[in-house]
Formats: structure tokens, C-alpha cells, sequence
């Protein structure tokens, strides 16, 4: 996420804030019990309070912050359980989608699935940080909609803010974002080949190699501070 805070755009403000702090949280540089005072905030990202306070309560909403008497907001305790607990959803809902993608799939599908086989390929011999990063976010998204179900691509969907955070935080582990690119590409040509049971398989190992991955990035950062 870049730093360009400009408020021509107050919804997309509200919104980009909104994530930022609560990927801060999930990527573990603001950790449990961190006070998160609005004017230290606001001045971080240099603009006003409001935004910082709309974020605030949406998250507190959300379970990621508390406010505590005579202390203000804080950081709640996300505790490692319920992390394991959200890398179990998205296993399942992303074996699934695999699952459908491989079923479900036609010409035109087919070709978006060789057409990032590609760019996958071309980004594993560049090895460019940025690239893999962004492109994950578009992977995700081929692999949900090619599933061509709608409540299925709304729930996980739904749980991009998480799915982002862990992959981003995941990558700080040296060599991951590049085994993480290999996995995906390995798991579109499953999809490809219509090989189901093996699309399945390729995604259940995916997502428990990224919760490693998180998992060891975030004790990183926490033994650190």
C-alpha cells in the first residue's frame, strides 16, 4: 500500500485507512496491547482524525481493536488460534474453488489459466518482490471467479483483507515468495488439465504452507520488539 494520503477522495480514503491499520495489525507491526492514539495516527499519515476514528470504531467492530478505560484504544489479542482458525475457512473454501474451477472449466477460462501460467513463469525468472505481490491478489481472484459460483466468490471475497495480509507478511520469509508463485502455478495447471483431485491437493498444501509461513513471519516480528 503506498503513502499517498491525499483526501480528494473521502470514501476511498476512509477505506484504504481502514485496511491499512487493520493489515498493520495482522502483519504484527502494531501488536497486542499497542495503544493506537488518533492524533499519533493522523499525523503517520498525515491527514485529519476523522478517517483515523471511522477506522478505529469499524475495527473495534471487527474484534481487532478494544477500547480499555483510561487507556483508549488498543490492540486486542488475536491469539494464534484464531488465525489457525481462519487458514482452516479458507483451506476448505479455496479447495472448493479449485475443485469447481476444474470442473467448470471452459475455453475461455482455460485460456485466462495458460495466459497467467505465463506471467507467473516470466515473474518467477524476473523475481521481482512487487510482482509477486500484486499478482498473487490477481491469482486469487482468477481461481474464486473461475469457480463460477457467486456465494463462494462473495465469501472469500469477503476475507481479502486477511488473505492479503498473510500473504504479504508471509513473503517476508526468505525464499517463500517464491515457492508460494511455484505452488500456484502448479495448481492452474492442475486446473488446467482438469486433474480435480490434484488441484485439490496443490490448494490444501498452499494455504497450509502460507499459515507456516505467516505463522513464522509474525513470531519474527514480535521477538524483535
Amino acid at each position: 500500500m503506498g503513502n499517498n494520503w491525499a483526501e480528494e477522495d473521502l470514501l476511498s480514503l476512509r477505506e484504504r485507512v481502514f485496511i491499512h491499520i487493520k493489515d498493520l495489525i495482522l502483519e504484527g507491526e502494531f501488536k497486542t496491547g499497542d495503544r493506537l492514539v488518533e492524533r499519533e495516527l493522523a499525523e503517520r499519515l498525515n491527514i485529519s482524525r476523522t478517517p483515523i476514528r471511522e477506522a478505529l470504531f469499524r475495527l473495534e467492530s471487527q474484534g481487532f481493536v478494544k477500547t480499555v478505560p483510561r487507556k483508549g484504544v488498543i490492540v486486542a489479542d488475536i491469539s494464534d488460534k484464531e488465525i489457525i482458525e481462519v487458514f482452516t475457512i479458507l483451506s476448505s473454501l479455496e479447495v472448493l474453488a479449485a475443485k469447481l474451477a476444474a470442473q467448470k472449466l471452459d475455453d475461455e477460462t482455460k485460456s485466462k489459466f495458460v495466459e497467467y501460467c505465463k506471467k507467473v513463469e516470466v515473474c518467477l525468472k524476473e523475481k521481482n518482490d512487487n510482482d509477486f505481490s500484486n499478482l498473487h491478489g490477481e491469482l486469487n481472484h482468477l481461481l474464486y471467479s473461475s469457480a463460477k459460483n457467486s456465494k463462494l466468490y462473495e465469501i472469500l471475497s469477503g476475507l481479502s483483507d486477511y488473505i492479503r495480509a498473510f500473504a504479504k507478511t508471509g513473503y517476508k520469509n526468505p525464499g517463500r515468495p517464491v515457492q508460494s508463485m511455484e505452488e500456484h502455478l502448479r495448481i492452474m495447471e492442475a486446473i488446467i488439465n482438469q486433474e480435480i483431485e490434484m488441484a485439490e491437493y496443490l490448494t490444501k498444501i498452499h494455504i497450509e504452507n502460507s499459515r507456516k509461513a505467516y505463522i513464522e513471519a509474525v513470531n519474527q516480528v514480535k521477538k524483535s520488539k
